[in-house]
């Protein structure tokens, strides 16, 4: 069968299931087999397939996260850079469109909601998927590269449905169907809903400020039983579609010169603010690293009782950490190899050592930053695992999300200014736009590969309506359903990377086995 047909199946596939289970079969990706009563307490598979996989990969290439650190840096910085090869983007701005889709709404409210549900326990976990997560990346996108096919006109296509396809073989088309199914889904919901939610409320929070709750404007209004709506999140949503359309329906080359500004531009921003108030809280970073790693394995477990009620505990905050290191940096989801496989070099494991320093950056960095800044100003007492873990009595606001990030920075710029919650407002409004337009990319990469060329505007007019639609969403089904998503996308890759793991060694060796000059090396006479 061809690509559309194993596309239509994949989507008829998930419709029905929706119907028929609704939205907890989804779900249970990132729980299964733990939603089973007699199975509680068993590692979910997801994070077994995740963990395995970076540990083993990392084990079987040698470190490679490492060893080539240095050299992916070079590659980075342009050293090699050679204007004649095929691809679209040089290795910067590959580097800079796959971060500015994984440097987003995750390093500020996706880390607030992990140490919102898990405790600071969860930053451990999300640095252990950061450290295979280089490995994951390195393999998915040296992968990618290989397997890419050049269309008409010199236009890259890659990503994992080519990696299984070409590297795999026809046999496999299901697999690379599916993993293109959900790639389209989860950028309807982790790379643009997500993004736009985030921003429509961060930006709706401000003018409560301004105005006060109760303002027409700023008043949620109940539309039905479950949901309410206010009319800045409307204007919030029309203003956001307008501004990622523009750029969007540019394509890649337009993609990757605005992402090449602004990744580089709100990465400096947050991250100088957060260095801030962390040199401001110098005296307590001990005792915060001290109960993330305490509660890492150790989560107080009071409400839950001891025993296997304390190991349940300790799962829940391991889960959300991996989820969240998971949605932050994307490795193993296969996403980031959609935007590496289009830089312009021929050498598949080059773009390898480039993709690694993602999960560096992303997650080992910022994510770290805001982590340390919610636990170091006392801030995640703010919410639910500091209430049902340890004081049931603390009578202060829960918060969650952007907000909970956003309070905390006011607190910890409170020194030198009484606007560190702007600074997370202005954070937030880039990361989300950045991210939606670099998901826009992957998604229609996806739709291209499933139904051809003729499918990519449709595609990009119903993601700009989901940026629409994610403003003026609910929180916990945006959240979910991203999740899921995202988690079903993983599944596929990992299987790929496992079984071309003799590949991708191979290729590694014979890149590092000789030595490369650099383009002005090669041309200097």
């Amino acid at each position: 069968m061809s690509r559309k047909h194993w596309g239509s199946i994949a989507f008829f596939v998930i419709g029905v299931a929706l119907l028929i289970f609704g939205p907890d079969l989804f779900n249970a990706v990132w729980t299964f087999p733990n939603n089973f009563e007699i199975l509680q307490g068993f590692p979910p598979l997801m994070v077994i397939l995740l963990l395995g996989t970076g540990v083993s990969v990392t084990v079987y290439l040698f470190f490679p996260q490492l060893r080539y650190f240095w050299h992916g840096i070079r590659v980075t910085t342009g050293a090699y850079d050679d204007p004649n090869d095929e691809g679209d983007l040089n290795h910067f701005r590959a580097l800079a469109t796959a971060l500015s889709a994984t440097v987003g709404i995750g390093n500020i409210a996706g880390v607030a909601t992990a140490l919102y549900y898990g405790g600071p326990g969860a930053l451990f976990w999300m640095w252990v998927t950061a450290i295979f997560g280089t490995t994951l990346k390195y393999a998915e996108c040296t992968l990618s590269l290989k397997y890419r096919e050049i269309h008409e006109g010199g236009v890259t296509a890659g990503g994992p449905m080519y990696t299984i396809e070409n590297g795999l073989g026809k046999n496999f088309m299901w697999l690379a169907g599916g993993f293109a199914a959900f790639a389209v889904i989860c950028s309807f919901a982790t790379g643009n809903a997500i993004q736009a939610f985030t921003a429509s409320d961060q930006i709706r929070s401000e003018f409560v400020q301004i105005l006060s709750e109760d303002h027409f404007i700023t008043a949620k209004f109940a539309l039905w039983a479950g949901y309410e709506l206010s009319v800045i999140q409307i204007v919030n949503g029309l203003c956001l579609a307008t501004i990622v359309g523009l750029v969007i329906i540019g394509g890649i080359k337009r993609i990757g010169r605005v992402t090449g500004y602004l990744a580089p531009i709100m990465a400096c921003i947050y991250t100088i603010s957060a260095l801030l108030i962390l040199a401001s809280r110098f005296p307590y970073l001990g005792e915060s690293f001290g109960l993330v790693l305490s509660m890492a394995f150790n989560p107080p477990a009071e409400i839950a009782g001891v025993g296997g009620g304390a190991f349940l505990v300790m799962l829940n905050t391991m889960l959300w950490g991996i989820k969240r290191g998971l949605y932050s940096n994307e490795a193993g989801q296969g996403s980031a190899a959609i935007a590496h496989s289009t830089a312009k070099t021929k050498y598949p494991a080059r773009e390898g050592t480039v993709a690694l320093l993602g999960p560096y950056i992303d997650t080992l960095l910022i994510c770290s930053l805001t982590g340390l800044v919610i636990i170091s100003t006392g801030t995640w007492h703010h919410t639910e695992f500091y209430v049902n873990r340890i004081d049931p009595k603390f009578a202060g606001e829960l918060l969650n999300s952007s907000l909970l990030t956003s309070f905390a920075f006011k607190q910890g710029l409170s020194w030198l200014f009484g606007y560190g919650d702007k600074i997370v407002t202005l954070s937030v409004l880039l990361f989300a736009v950045s991210t939606c337009i670099s998901w826009s990319f992957y998604g229609d990469r996806a739709a291209d590969y499933l139904f051809g060329s003729n499918a990519v505007l449709p595609y990009k007019w119903v993601y700009i309506l989901f940026v629409f639609i994610g403003s003026i969403a609910e929180l916990e089904a945006v959240w979910d359903f991203g999740d899921a998503a995202l988690g079903f996308m993983t599944f596929p890759n990992l299987i790929s990377v496992i079984l071309l793991s003799g590949a991708l060694k191979k290729m590694t060796r014979e890149y590092f086995s000789v030595k490369h000059l650099t383009y002005k090396e090669r041309y200097t006479v």
